[in-house]
């Protein structure tokens, strides 16, 4: 499309899907016992899907909700994006992952169609599609519909809705917040998976999982057992605390070969995280606001030149506006 008519129509093509070879799998993520057996039964249901449809017939009973979508909830860190690439790794197909702010449209009709076109491409690929922050596309439909974007919201999930029941694919959201999805979605997802956080041996485990065995220069005082007891943290803050650890020691005068990664860098990485976190909860209701007092004033009375200078800037402004468009026209049609 013409960058011109791109410009100023906002239809230009975005990518709405991103297809990511999967690498990741299992064996990168430590999850709590309740969590791994509640994958393990959703991939299953994978693995035994025709079993279940063709062989046993239950295909010809069942002629729609067949594929199989899955729910990922869980606080942030916990490994549910891990997880969505190594499911699609397992079953040996790409990852379509949705980029939701590229289908949301400004255009009444176009978020709809853009759903419905994920689908389309995921069935096509034979890929896993992947709903990331999936609360914001399943949020619960509003009963007023009285505003315009409420509306197209509520078609939007209405779509979401038939294309899922439709889908004979694999279908996962992740969502920090399941509680806002529709209660429409509930029927639809054949398994909802609890991402809880990780308890002390589990965090261990991360701890050790995200050094490299050989390449990682450790201290003789590194001691993951002891960080794992200590620190209640995700495996998303425990992969922060290395990186911001290793940063900090590389960023240490001296020789590279002598540098090494200490207990008390782990410990300071961590807490810096872990306080990062408190800081991004805080709202502007927990600041004390000072005393407002409120002095009434006469509105200043505009100059007689701004008002005969306003009417002529808006007639420019929309000259300029009509002759940009047919421009726009001029240059698509040629």
């Amino acid at each position: 499309m013409n960058p011109l008519v791109s410009f100023l129509t906002g239809r230009s093509y975005r990518r709405v899907a991103d297809t990511v070879i999967p690498v990741r799998t299992f064996a990168d993520v430590v999850l709590p016992p309740q969590t791994s057996r509640l994958l393990d039964q959703a991939m299953a249901e994978v693995r035994n899907h025709s079993l279940i449809f063709q062989n046993w017939g239950l295909g010809e009973r069942h002629s729609l909700g067949r594929g199989l979508t899955f729910n990922f909830a869980g606080p942030p860190g916990t490994g549910k994006t891990i997880c969505a690439e190594a499911v699609a790794h397992a079953l040996g197909m790409k990852l379509l992952v949705v980029n939701y702010a590229e289908a949301e449209s400004m255009w009444a009709g176009e978020t709809p169609k853009n759903i419905a076109g994920m689908f389309r491409s995921a069935a096509d690929a034979g890929a896993v599609l992947f709903f990331d922050e999936a609360d914001a596309i399943a949020g619960r439909r509003s009963t007023g519909m009285n505003l315009p974007h409420e509306r197209e919201m509520n078609i939007t999930i209405n779509v979401m809705l038939r294309e899922l029941e439709a889908f004979n694919g694999v279908a996962i959201f992740a969502t920090n917040v399941a509680a806002n999805f529709d209660p429409a979605f509930e029927r639809r997802i054949r398994t909802h998976v609890l991402f809880e956080m990780p308890g002390a041996e589990q965090r261990e485990r991360i701890w050790r999982l995200q050094i490299h065995p050989t390449k990682t220069p450790l201290a003789p005082d590194v001691d993951f057992h002891a960080l794992g007891l200590r620190y209640e943290a995700s495996g998303g803050d425990i992969k922060n605390a290395v990186i911001k650890a290793a940063a900090s020691v590389a960023a240490e005068p001296g020789p590279v070969a002598g540098k090494k990664i200490e207990q008390r860098h782990f410990q300071a990485a961590i807490e810096d995280v872990l306080s990062a976190r408190s800081v991004m909860r805080q709202s502007i209701l927990d600041v004390p606001q000072p005393e407002t007092t409120f002095t009434t004033l006469e509105p200043p009375k505009p100059a007689g030149d701004v008002l005969h200078i306003i009417p002529i800037l808006a007639m420019a402004i929309s000259v300029i506006a009509i002759a940009a468009a047919v421009l726009a026209i001029w240059i698509a049609i040629r």
